[in-house]
């Protein structure tokens, strides 16, 4: 989809749409004044996202929810999206599932109650 659209203002992320100037600071440029139609480009596009994407999306989501916090704070301040997402997501993702794996091995490795064989 990236290829197609011809605006390289948009970044498309599986299903997500990233901008890269969000408070419009770059002028556009002549193949996309209002005279030849605009390059407004696809608000939403559907996208059929692989088994591997979607499963990352499912098991990572709430890093997708503070991803999409970031950026979106970000960009109000008129940060790149696509800059924000790249840097963020990575580390975002290590630390969730170190965390989800710290999880796991703190309830595999808790302390069981000792039983007192004498008294039997």
């Amino acid at each position: 989809m990236n290829r197609e659209v011809k605006d390289d203002r948009y970044f498309w992320w599986s299903s997500i749409r990233l901008n890269s100037d969000p408070l419009n600071r770059r002028p556009a440029n002549n193949a996309c004044k209002v005279e030849n139609g605009g390059c407004l480009g696809p608000v939403y596009i559907w996208v059929d996202s692989g088994w591997l994407t979607k499963s990352l999306m499912l098991s990572a989501f709430p890093t997708f929810l503070v991803s999409a916090i970031a950026v979106g704070a970000l960009a109000r301040l008129g940060v790149n999206e696509i800059t924000t997402f790249m840097i963020s997501m990575p580390p975002l993702i290590v630390a969730w599932y170190y965390f989800l794996g710290w999880l796991v091995d703190r309830w595999r490795n808790k302390p069981r109650p000792q039983t007192n064989l004498s008294t039997l």
